[in-house]
Formats: C-alpha cells, sequence, structure tokens
C-alpha cells in the first residue's frame, strides 16, 4: 500500500472517511446534529418575565431578566431542590428518567459544591441571602460511538473544528438545557432568570465516551458560569 499504510489500516481510513462524509451530510440540517435550543418554558414561575437575550451571541442563552443589584451584599444562598420540568415544552426527548433524575442530582451538587465557594449554604431566608431555583428541563445523551468517531475521523474532526471555533454545540454528542432563578430570599423578589443550554466544547473527546458525559460536562459550565455572575 502507498504511504507505508497497511491494507486494514486503508480500510479502517475508508470507513472513518465514508462516516465523516455522512456525518457532514447529516449536519447540512444543523437541527439532525444538535439538540432543541432552550425556549421560554410556560410552567416556569419567572416565564412571563423572560424576554430574548440580545446580548447573548452563542445561543447558550437565548432568554433571561434580570434587575440591577450589587450581588456583593449577598453573602448567604439557599439552593433550592433541583425541579425536574414536566411540562409539555420539556426537551427531554428519549431520555430514561433514571438518567434525568441523576442529572437532576448532579446538578444539585455541582451548583452547591461550586457556590459555596463564594456564600455560605443556608436553609432559612433572612437579609443578605439569595434563593437559587434550578429547574431542568431537557437533556439529550451523547450518541454512541459517532460522538467520538466524529471528533477524530477527517469530515466529522473539521466539522467539529469550526463549531468549536464559533463556541457552538458539536456533533452527536449531549447537552442540558435548565433554567436559572434568583430571588432575594427574605422579600422572595426575583432578581434575575434566565433559560440556558450548555455542553463541551465541540473539540472536547473526552466528554463523548458515555452517554452522560456532555450532560455532565454542560451542568459543571453552568455552575462555573452562574459563580462568574453573582460575584
Amino acid at each position: 500500500m502507498p504511504f507505508g499504510i497497511s491494507k486494514a489500516g486503508a480500510k479502517s481510513l475508508i470507513k472513518n472517511l465514508k462516516i465523516g462524509v455522512a456525518v457532514m451530510l447529516a449536519c447540512s440540517s444543523v437541527a439532525a446534529c444538535t439538540t432543541p435550543d432552550p425556549t421560554i418554558y410556560s410552567g416556569l414561575a419567572s416565564a412571563s418575565q423572560l424576554q430574548p437575550n440580545t446580548e447573548d451571541k452563542t445561543g447558550r442563552v437565548p432568554y433571561r431578566y434580570r434587575t440591577k443589584v450589587n450581588w456583593s451584599q449577598y453573602n448567604r444562598i439557599i439552593v433550592d431542590p433541583v425541579t425536574l420540568y414536566s411540562g409539555p415544552d420539556s426537551q427531554f426527548g428519549k431520555l430514561a428518567e433514571k438518567d434525568r433524575i441523576f442529572l437532576a442530582d448532579y446538578m444539585q451538587a455541582q451548583f452547591t459544591e461550586k457556590l459555596k465557594t463564594r456564600f455560605a449554604i443556608v436553609s432559612t431566608p433572612a437579609p443578605a441571602t439569595l434563593r437559587l431555583h434550578l429547574t431542568l428541563t431537557g437533556a439529550k445523551a451523547t450518541t454512541a460511538v459517532l460522538g467520538t468517531v466524529t471528533r477524530i475521523d477527517v469530515a466529522g474532526g473539521l466539522y467539529n473544528t469550526v463549531q468549536a471555533a464559533r463556541g457552538r454545540e458539536g456533533s452527536m454528542t449531549g447537552s442540558v438545557n435548565y433554567a436559572v432563578e434568583v430571588y432575594d430570599a427574605a422579600s422572595n423578589r426575583l432578581l434575575s432568570s434566565y433559560v440556558t443550554k450548555q455542553y463541551p466544547n465541540a473539540m472536547n473527546i473526552g466528554a463523548s465516551f458515555t452517554a452522560m458525559d456532555a450532560s455532565m460536562v454542560g451542568v459543571r459550565k453552568g455552575a462555573d458560569a452562574l459563580l462568574a455572575e453573582l460575584k
């Protein structure tokens, strides 16, 4: 074989190229390779206050509401149990109930862990205290095998490289959709809310090995983003 490629190696390369071309053709329709964007979920307490987020260029936070808040005046936070959204406009697709529960529990743990680096975690409303309510509204598992292959084959790698540079979602990968609502705990006044979709960098191969890896990365990225906003 030319270039020192064995016959078996050539067959493997051709197979991967065929998969890559198929992925590229499928991805010509964005919906075929990506997951649904968040909507103004009708069952959210803050649904009527959410507005299109013109400041967001990535599509990660398409709708939000916020007031002018000096976050430094708050040093405690109540983290409500994560709600699993069950409205007709949820975006879980075929994700199993056990996986939804797993992600909700994981979100509870990760957000609490991140926020305790900035706030004292408490359970009673009081002055200088925030209350965080998270609602898991949708998620998708990474497509087995293809999620990894499309990051290392030629055509799929090209597509995902472009997506990574744009900060956009990769092909055949998982993601997580959820809503964030932040209240002044003492007055129960809504201070900030948004819906968001979080996912790994499009070339993050490590987040494509198991079905839930990408969604878990999305949860961690979302926790980091909220912490940065509240500082």
